[in-house]
């Protein structure tokens, strides 16, 4: 065994498909979630609600790593109630995580903590790096308190990496699911004026980035976890018509967005604001893509797609 793993929140598909790798490679591969299970496919499942100690906290004691995804989607109409908690989900689960830690007389040698790339707000053309401003909407500032709250864990002993997801695509799976669903719908068209950024990752090559971060001593901060490509919507509409071999499909302007947007009972914002962000410092510290071509990656993703 290469030791225990701790992924609180990994439930989702991306907890899910990174405990793949991990069991792989001989890793004890242990998920906090609200609703706990029997083990399945070697993994364990723990209860926790994200806020509050309990006897979970013992598993992070010798743990080898814990990775935090815990946070409400924010696939949701943002009413008050709804944005109070998308950012306690965030800071309450790295406040929790700090306490269990605090407790431990061995701490994990490596915290890694989910962000987003919406901490550097709606960028319209500006590129933006891992050192640049940050925005001043929403969900800038929830990814901003997040953050602050993981910076403020002081464990000297131990190293944190900081992950800024953009897009992950994975067929089926996420926000390109729905994408999926309204392309096959012939109703894939450009959306709104279509030159906000998309900053988007293969999930394979996300599922290497947390690796990374949790094998390499020296990787600690923050990081751009997306592609070195991003695109406009458009072209990424454009592509995933190609892929899914549909036609030219009719744009949605905004206002039709907006409406569409409450009627699914989410934020038009999600799908109006872009962000075009690159993976400096992991270029940096020699990470290679398998998929930084987005024509190529949709069509591998889709390429047993029977129903096309």
């Amino acid at each position: 065994m290469k030791g225990r793993v701790v992924l609180s929140g990994g439930s989702g598909f991306l907890g899910r498909s990174l405990a793949q790798p991990l069991l792989r490679d001989g890793s004890d591969v242990v998920v906090l979630t609200r609703k706990a299970g029997p083990a399945a496919g070697g993994v364990r499942f723990v209860q926790w609600d994200g806020r509050t100690l309990g006897d979970w906290g013992t598993l992070l004691d010798g743990a080898r790593a814990v990775v935090n995804l815990t946070g409400k989607s924010v696939n949701c109409r943002y009413t008050p109630a709804a944005r109070a908690e998308i950012l306690s989900s965030r800071v309450d689960s790295v406040r929790v995580l700090g306490e269990a830690i605090a407790r431990c007389t061995q701490p994990p040698g490596v915290f890694v903590q989910a962000s987003s790339l919406a901490i550097y707000g709606n960028s319209g053309e500006r590129i933006c790096t891992e050192d640049s401003s940050y925005g001043t909407d929403f969900s800038a500032d929830v990814c901003k308190q997040w953050e602050a709250a993981f910076n403020a864990l002081d464990f000297p002993r131990m190293r944190k990496v900081v992950l800024r997801i953009g897009f992950a695509l994975q067929r089926g799976e996420g926000a390109l699911r729905t994408l999926e669903r309204i392309t096959r719908l012939f109703l894939g068209g450009t959306v709104g004026g279509g030159r906000q950024f998309i900053s988007w990752i293969h999930l394979a090559d996300l599922e290497r980035m947390f690796i990374s971060a949790l094998e390499r001593d020296d990787l600690s901060g923050p990081f751009n976890a997306t592609s070195p490509a991003p695109v406009t919507n458009a072209d990424f509409m454009r592509e995933l018509r190609r892929a899914l071999h549909r036609p030219w499909s009719p744009p949605a302007p905004a206002p039709l967005v907006r409406l569409g947007a409450w009627a699914m009972g989410t934020e038009a914002e999600l799908a109006l604001h872009g962000f075009r962000c690159v993976p400096t410092r992991f270029l940096e510290h020699g990470f290679t893509f398998q998929h930084s071509n987005l024509g190529e990656t949709l069509r591998d993703l889709y390429a047993m797609d029977k129903r096309t």
